[in-house]
């Protein structure tokens, strides 16, 4: 049980995923997207209840990989065509296919450096690039505005298009972003984040499409902070290696 648990919470996000699609087929966008996000709370607990069983394995990392590419890239890029992106059947497949891909190779430019030992991101506490989870998240911003004001410019599938595809850029860049390991918060102000965790479920709860519209805009704000804080790292690094030198 204790190396099968980590692989069926896995295995629930992969199915959460093709549940995604199936709901979005019906136009239940709602139910849709909240089993992406659910897929997304699944992953992000699997792996670290692995290491608390000790039962990692090559097995559940392939697995891990396979539910990631088809819950953040299959799901979203086919829920988004549905949704918007069909009313410009070339284009907007286009978007659809590169979010897809793009999420497909993160994972395996991610599956192929993960027994290197230079990762000078990694080695720093940082990610390259955004997050396969946090990529499907992101790539529903348009839809979560829509849901949330019911305005239809935010369905224009000119703009969801181009907002896909950046999202997919974003997925395969080299950018330095911000990892749980490089947010360190003080002593000082670590109650002042529970409490902000806490209204943030409350908020959810109330207002759930203009608090993840809340939620994007703040990641999309760290970006640069994080470019930022991975390039002073670079400069202290490359001055101790001439100090040494």
């Amino acid at each position: 049980m204790r190396a099968v648990t980590p692989n069926a919470i896995t295995a629930a996000a992969l199915c959460l995923g093709l549940t995604g699609i199936r709901l979005a087929i019906d136009g239940n966008w709602q139910l849709s997207i909240l089993a992406v996000l659910t897929a997304g709370a699944l992953d992000g607990i699997d792996g670290r209840i692995a290491r608390l069983l000790k039962a990692q394995s090559r097995f559940g990392a392939e697995l891990d990989s396979l539910a990631d590419s088809l819950s953040f890239g299959v799901a979203p890029a086919l829920i988004l065509f549905l949704w918007s992106l069909q009313d410009l059947p070339r284009i907007g497949w286009f978007a659809s296919l590169a979010l897809a891909m793009c999420c497909m190779l993160r994972l395996a430019r991610f599956n192929a450096q993960i027994d290197e030992e230079e990762q000078p991101h990694k080695s720093a506490g940082f990610l390259t690039g955004v997050p396969a989870p946090v990529g499907g998240g992101l790539a529903f911003l348009p839809l979560y505005l829509w849901m949330a004001t019911d305005e239809p410019i935010f369905r224009e599938p000119v703009l969801v298009a181009v907002w896909v595809v950046l999202i997919a850029f974003l997925m395969i860049s080299n950018l330095a972003t911000l990892s749980w390991t490089s947010i360190k918060p003080g002593r000082s102000i670590r109650i002042e984040i529970i409490a902000l965790v806490g209204l943030l479920g409350a908020a959810l709860l109330l207002e759930p499409w203009l608090s993840l519209v809340a939620v994007c805009v703040v990641y999309i704000a760290l970006l640069p902070i994080g470019w930022w804080r991975y390039r002073k790292v670079r400069r202290r690094r490359a001055a101790e290696r001439s100090a040494i030198g």
